[in-house]
């Protein structure tokens, strides 16, 4: 395993996250235990959940993922040895079995409080606001179109100063963001200039049938030292090929149709063209698109999300995985002529 450091900070992390938004729902706690133990036992020592855990959001599984990652710190008494990161749900129609709000300090303190039950310990290694609450695009929405009855005011500030209390309190030591813009990433950072506390990362979709960040965002992430922690990295797994032939009928995407986002006539021209590079080095599809994002300078460290052992294994084996020029050229070749299909 490689390590790296989470920006401002001396909490060390692996380059490799992971990720476990299926347990409670495609995975039992059993599974998310077993896929722990393999984890930390190869070198990874970075979690990423959600108090939104288990996807797709529903009332009766709300949470259930962080249950199981607190019944294996309980069992383990690894508490010490690992790095967890959690979040915050925003305001939205999809969420309200959760919480109505926005990000209020009553909204802050109901949820963290609540996240440090399910999870078992009393601090979170990195609290992240899981998507703004100002309309803006992102779940899959390519650009940005104003809403004038918008009813968000600027709070910026205020949040950062929330938060800085929670850190204060010693509940939280980090934070950060996910599924945010340039223009609310370099806000927080100005914010925070005046003192206090920082975002020291943010998670955003990135792969190879998205990497729309590279336009605006990873500039500022280098200039501003932002770490940067990929989700996505497979695109639903569709980077792996699976549905390039036959539809695998577990597979998340057939199991709930809504998650889509990858599965356009570009995504899958991409794909194919992607999958006859990684044919031709003698390599999976899967780890030629890990490898590519965990060389990438601007990646912390990326997460990856497995329901089965044998893809847990081969997604932590990418780290091993350097690609050649070569490759990365004809990658770029692939780029140049279907850019970020799946935005």
């Amino acid at each position: 395993m490689k390590y790296t450091t989470l920006p401002n900070t001396d909490i060390q992390v692996s380059k490799i996250c992971l990720g476990t938004m299926t347990w409670g729902e495609q995975n039992t706690e059993t599974e998310g235990h077993e896929q722990l133990n393999y984890a930390i036992g190869n070198g990874v020592n970075f979690i990423d959940t959600a108090e939104l855990y288990a996807v797709p959001s529903k009332k009766e599984t709300q949470g259930s993922t962080e249950k199981i990652i607190g019944t294996w710190l309980k069992k383990t008494r690894k508490r010490d040895k690992v790095v967890i990161a959690t979040k915050i749900v925003g305001p939205r129609d999809f969420v309200k079995h959760i919480r109505t709000g926005g990000y209020t300090k009553e909204e802050f303190s109901d949820a963290i409080d609540k996240s440090l039950q399910r999870l078992q310990t009393d601090y979170i290694d990195l609290y992240q606001l899981h998507w703004p609450e100002r309309n803006t695009n992102f779940f899959g929405v390519r650009g940005y179109i104003h809403d004038e009855a918008e009813r968000w005011s600027d709070n910026f500030a205020e949040v950062l100063n929330y938060l800085q209390g929670f850190i204060k309190e010693g509940k939280i030591r980090q934070i950060g963001l996910s599924n945010e813009s340039p223009y609310g990433v370099m806000r927080y950072i100005e914010e925070s200039r005046k003192g206090g506390a920082k975002m020291s990362t943010i998670q955003n979709p990135y792969n190879l049938l998205n990497r729309k960040d590279e336009v605006g965002l990873t500039e500022v992430l280098h200039r501003e030292n932002i770490g940067y922690l990929p989700y996505s990295p497979l695109g639903f797994g569709q980077l792996t090929g699976k549905y390039l032939e036959e539809i695998p009928k577990n597979a998340r995407v057939t199991l709930f149709p809504q998650f889509s986002r990858y599965h356009n006539e570009n995504s899958f021209a991409a794909t194919r063209a992607y999958n006859e590079i990684a044919k031709k080095y003698g390599i999976s599809l899967t780890q030629m698109a890990l490898a590519f994002i965990n060389d990438r300078s601007f990646v912390t460290s990326t997460i990856i999300g497995a329901t089965a052992m044998d893809q847990l294994k081969e997604n932590i084996d990418s780290i091993n995985i350097t690609l050649s020029n070569t490759i990365l050229k004809e990658i770029e070749a692939v780029h140049e002529n279907i850019p970020n299909p799946a935005p």
